[in-house]
């Protein structure tokens, strides 16, 4: 009779995935846990195949980036190297590095993911945004490979581990710092539709107004791109309005230093004609003129939890998807203050 590797791992008290690691000589596994696991291989014969060995514990030691653009838009916006940093830190403490995939549209980008997974670059992904229909998501989850997202999937959310902020609940709040300043007419600019925490976003913009009895008007609705240039846009529809906002909820900082621009152009004072607030709290918040009241989402936290929850999950194949909720915070500074 044949003796498996579950022969092994019954015998022993462990996961079969535990006699593999053991095999393999795995570091993580402790000097206790592997010697128990090879005295039952002695005591029942067990003889692992080489070939099939080398092949199972084949590992590259590095994590696959997933970004959500072409990488000259998105190291525009700070967001990105700051979530970066956190993913590389963790990354660099279990000894892994990165392998960063960009394309300039998302069909190169998919085709990116499946050359990283086929190509057995890298031993897990992270990906850095998710949308509605997302097909990097479905790939992923289909194919068995590891994987963790910053932000929320759209799909199989209590399957997929994934790290965010409670986007719905944030912009709620922000919503409700402008309306006790007095404001009514506040304006949304938010970026596509299609991402996930677009959507969550304006849900919670539009929660507040309601739970405060105020209209929701789809022309202070726009939507732009998550950058300088998408703000200064969604200023110029916004302000030729008959009846113009008075504030402005802004879903990026670099977005919000687009719309501050733009205002000064038009020669608008901020915040004695208008109320400007943001997510992210990246720095140029605080050195902006004025400087922005902006919500921190922690984006260190939400890189070195990402990389954290994929590299356990890496080291326990039984692990159970988690949901990390990272904390947020309205830091109010002088962009918002109450409508005259």
């Amino acid at each position: 009779m044949t003796v498996t590797i579950k022969d092994v791992a019954k015998l022993a008290g462990v996961a079969p995935s535990t006699v593999s690691r053991v095999i393999a000589n795995n570091p993580r596994i402790s000097d206790s846990t592997k010697k128990k696991v090879r005295d039952a291989m002695d005591y029942l014969g067990y003889h692992p195949n080489i070939n099939a060995r080398s092949l199972a514990a084949r590992s590259t030691q590095a994590l696959g980036l997933v970004m959500p653009s072409s990488a000259d838009k998105a190291f525009q916006n700070p967001f990105f190297p700051e979530v970066i940093r956190g993913i590389s830190t963790k990354a660099h403490e279990k000894g892994f590095a990165l392998y960063i995939s960009t394309g300039m549209n998302e069909e190169e980008i998919f085709d990116g993911v499946v050359e990283m997974v086929q190509g057995r670059r890298v031993d897990g992904i992270i990906l850095l945004s998710t949308s509605m229909d997302d097909k990097i998501v479905e790939y992923l989850y289909s194919s068995h490979f590891p994987f963790t997202v910053v932000g929320k999937p759209y799909k199989y959310e209590d399957k997929i581990s994934h790290v965010d902020n409670d986007n719905y609940k944030a912009a709620g709040e922000l919503t409700k710092h402008l309306i006790d300043l007095g404001h009514e007419r506040i304006a949304f600019i938010g970026g596509s539709l299609n991402l996930v925490m677009t959507t969550d976003r304006l849900l919670g913009y539009e929660r507040a107004l309601r739970n405060a009895n105020i209209p929701f008007r789809e022309d202070y609705i726009v939507h732009e791109e998550f950058l300088k240039e998408g703000g200064s846009g969604a200023v110029e529809a916004l302000m030729a309005l008959a009846e113009p906002p008075t504030a402005f909820v802004v879903m990026d900082d670099l977005m919000a230093l687009g719309v501050l621009g733009m205002l000064s152009e038009k020669g608008i004072s901020v915040p004695d004609d208008v109320s400007v607030v943001s997510f992210n709290n990246v720095m140029l918040a605080e050195l902006s003129n004025p400087p922005l009241t902006s919500v921190d989402i922690n984006i260190f936290q939400l890189g070195y939890r990402a990389a954290d929850c994929l590299l356990d999950t890496l080291e326990n194949e039984d692990k159970k998807p988690e949901r990390i909720i990272i904390p947020h915070k309205i830091i109010d500074r002088m962009s918002s203050a109450p409508y005259r």
